[in-house]
């Protein structure tokens, strides 16, 4: 069955670091493009960060670009969203996305709050 299971979601301080991981099973990344998402309380939820399949092509939301990484270890089986200078409104339940048509799977998702 396949599967994908976020971690590393906490309650940081603004200015703190998180590092979230997406771990699939039942199904390689390998042939997927991935993405993050989040939705914040009473907002739509929205596009984060995104990696292609093929050549590893970023793209970044104007609200995180120069503070948010997605990387992909194929090995592991995993992806991160690596997230520095954190702010109170990146404070969401972040999703990861697995995509490549007719597929498509997604996380439980998981809590990141920042806050004092």
């Amino acid at each position: 069955q396949a599967q994908l299971v976020e971690s590393g979601g906490d309650l940081v301080q603004p200015g703190g670091s998180l590092r979230l991981s997406c771990a699939a099973s039942g199904f390689s990344l390998n042939y997927y493009a991935i993405g993050w998402f989040r939705q914040a309380p009473g907002k739509e939820r929205e596009g984060v960060s995104c990696i292609s399949r093929d050549d590893g092509t970023t793209y970044y939301a104007d609200s995180v670009k120069g503070r948010f990484t997605i990387s992909r270890d194929n090995v592991k089986n995993t992806v991160y969203l690596q997230m520095n200078n954190l702010k109170p409104e990146d404070t969401a339940v972040y999703y990861c996305n697995a995509y490549s048509q007719p597929y498509n799977y997604w996380g439980q998702g998981i809590q990141v709050t920042v806050s004092s």
